[in-house]
């Protein structure tokens, strides 16, 4: 199983929400840059950074930053948050991240993440489905839409993408645990995908329970900045759960 540390920026800083509430916000590191490359000191090898303003905003807003992060360590960057055009993926893959995530836009503008895939290829365009009660949230999490998460991976899949990051919104920065059933059941719906749990991994229990589940990946937030799964044990987890 691979483990993937994730930053989330808002305002130039680190921070993490609570069930993506941008008002419950929890300042992690004032410098990004330096707790990427503490992450790659670690031996980590894939970055997820997330725009919490782009995703808000609907534009790339902290890509200077994600370009800084790039420049100034080795690890794989993956990016989501605000991305909604050719153009848009195009600059962040030039300029050193090596995946970039499309959510809203993989409901709103389907057609976006087929012409990505088909100019880009799909090991480097990962569609992020982030749902509540199985039903999709976009926006930032604003807003709530009548589709399931199911239904949008399906036709994902039917475009030709294999890489899913799939956020169960109440369980995301609360330290719950994983929605390991919702994970599972779309990962065996679509055994030639890779779903990568998001949201409430807290314990090593949590990231080995994921991988006996034939989960592929997940990402670490909160846990890793509350000591919950310190950097030092991650690095521990990857060997142990490979």
């Amino acid at each position: 199983m691979e483990i993937i540390p994730a930053i989330d920026l808002k305002n130039q800083q680190s921070v993490r929400l609570y069930q993506g509430d941008f008002e419950q916000t929890t300042l992690i590191a004032d410098d990004p840059v330096t707790q990427a490359k503490q992450i790659e000191a670690a031996g980590l090898s894939r970055l997820h950074l997330v725009d919490l303003d782009g995703a808000k905003s609907g534009r790339p807003v902290n890509r200077r930053l994600i370009q800084q992060i790039c420049a100034e360590t080795n690890v794989k960057v993956e990016v989501g948050g605000g991305i909604r055009t050719l153009a848009q993926i195009n600059g962040y893959l030039t300029s050193g991240v090596n995946r970039v995530i499309l959510g809203s836009a993989a409901l709103t503008n389907p057609n976006l993440v087929q012409e990505a895939i088909n100019q880009f290829g799909n090991d480097q365009i990962v569609v992020g489905i982030d749902g509540k009660d199985g039903r999709v949230a976009i926006s930032g999490w604003l807003e709530e839409s009548d589709v399931t998460m199911s239904t949008l991976m399906a036709s994902m899949v039917a475009f030709g993408v294999v890489n899913f990051v799939v956020t169960d919104i109440a369980k995301d920065g609360t330290l719950s645990g994983p929605n390991t059933a919702l994970l599972t059941t779309l990962q065996n719906a679509y055994p030639t995908t890779s779903v990568i749990a998001s949201g409430g991994v807290t314990t090593v229990a949590d990231l080995k329970t994921l991988a006996q589940a034939g989960i592929k990946a997940a990402i670490v937030g909160r846990a890793m900045a509350t000591g919950d799964l310190p950097l030092s044990t991650l690095a521990e987890v990857v060997k142990d759960v490979s």
